[in-house]
């Protein structure tokens, strides 16, 4: 499920071809991925509270028929030269299946691996991370044989259409949830609380939007995604006006960031199960502040120092998505986790806009007043690192959950009224 719709993260892919077919430019090539990212936050925040009630696998035949028809919409409108055709079905009807196939399997796994949440959400999350990893190499190759005219380009949204709806049927038929009562054998979640932030107890996801733990939360991922999102949509045109060099070698370097970002997702998040999340967000956020200045200083200077901070970069990115399942868990307990994590989804809209619009709109702006090269870059670079002090900043704010929020235990389901009964 995760590694299909994870194909958002080669958008990059598609947007010199359609500002060139349907004379578009950076910015308006970048509005069916901005919209997309904001329905998928959208539609996380409505259908996490459907997903608890309705089960994953009605989640994924959902996001399955939503995900493909988007792209058979924005085939329609590439071959009729209808850009708002484009944005409606990429980024209005995809998005939606973007948001409820990635909450689909998320608290999910959290119950099947409470012992370890981080690298559950981990596994599946870095899916979502790699789904660039085929979907930019496979679209550039469909838009050389077919062509990167309007004809070419929606066949190639109509192949993708057809094969993604395929693949992500599978997850309708192999999803399973735990039984009532089931835990890890050996696994005591009263010696689960090695640090400070792990509670036993329960938030239910209407009380957790009145905490300010929730908008702390909600404030660090989006600024940490505002900061990875940027480089990502623009990173095939980014990497070419750097250093000039061919489309393979620009698709090869989303694919790259792709392979950093998926594997981060696994690494970091599953580190994050050692040393707590807060300690984890803390180098997603300071590291990566100090990873933006070596971009400005000496980026345009050096490939191999560009591409290896900007998949650091990516690494962290991806890594936040994964870890803040299990900070949500920390904070606020199993009850209703996927639903709180729904409502947190709409931090990845804001950013899905912010981000994009940073970086294409000073670009535009740059090469509109003459420059070029890495110069097109340096303000919005300097503006990520600003977002990412302040990301930094809230996380430290981050305190446990007042008892007064917390869930009575006869109101919780049977797995979460275990979890607080052995504390």
């Amino acid at each position: 499920m995760h590694l299909s719709i994870g194909q958002a993260y080669a958008w990059s892919v598609f947007k010199t071809p359609l500002e060139k077919a349907l004379h578009l430019n950076g910015v308006e090539s970048g509005l069916p991925f901005q919209l997309a990212i904001v329905m998928l936050g959208l539609s996380a925040a409505f259908g996490g509270t459907l997903v608890e009630r309705n089960g994953p696998r009605w989640a994924m035949a959902v996001a399955s028929v939503a995900f493909g028809a988007g792209f058979l919409i924005a085939a329609l409108g590439v071959a009729t030269s209808q850009f708002w055709l484009v944005v409606v079905g990429y980024g209005l009807v995809g998005g939606i299946g973007l948001g409820i196939g990635y909450i689909s399997p998320v608290s999910t796994l959290i119950k099947w691996f409470p012992d370890r949440p981080g690298m559950a959400t981990g596994i599946a999350i870095m899916g979502f991370g790699g789904g660039a990893l085929i979907a930019s190499p496979w679209s550039t190759a469909m838009l050389a044989g077919f062509g990167t005219s309007t004809s070419g380009i929606a066949e190639t949204f109509a192949v993708h259409g057809v094969v993604y709806a395929l693949f992500m049927a599978m997850g309708v038929f192999l999803v399973r949830v735990p039984a009532d009562g089931w835990k890890p054998a050996g696994w005591d979640p009263s010696q689960a609380t090695a640090h400070k932030l792990i509670t036993t107890n329960n938030v239910s996801a209407s009380n957790a939007i009145k905490t300010p733990q929730f908008w702390l939360l909600w404030l660090v991922l989006c600024l940490n995604v505002t900061a990875g999102i940027g480089i990502l949509e623009k990173a095939s045109p980014m990497i070419v006006d750097f250093f000039k060099v061919s489309p393979a070698p620009a698709a090869g370097f989303v694919a790259l960031l792709s392979l950093t970002n998926m594997l981060g997702r696994f690494v970091w998040s599953s580190t994050s199960d050692a040393i707590g999340r807060k300690n984890m967000y803390r180098i997603y956020l300071g590291v990566g502040a100090l990873l933006y200045l070596v971009l400005v200083l000496a980026g345009g200077s050096s490939k191999v120092v560009f591409v290896l901070a900007a998949m650091l970069i990516l690494s962290f990115y991806g890594g936040g998505f994964s870890t803040v399942p299990a900070y949500l868990r920390d904070l606020f307990g199993t009850y209703q986790v996927g639903a709180i994590h729904g409502r947190l989804l709409t931090a990845w809209s804001v950013a899905g806009v912010a981000g994009p619009l940073i970086i294409d709109g000073i670009a535009d702006a740059q090469h509109a007043a003459g420059k070029s090269g890495p110069a097109l870059y340096s303000l919005s670079f300097f503006i990520m690192i600003g977002l990412l002090v302040v990301g930094f900043v809230a996380n430290e704010l981050i305190r446990p959950v007042d008892s007064k929020f917390h869930e009575p235990v006869a109101t919780v389901d049977a797995p979460a009224a275990e979890e607080v009964d052995a504390k």
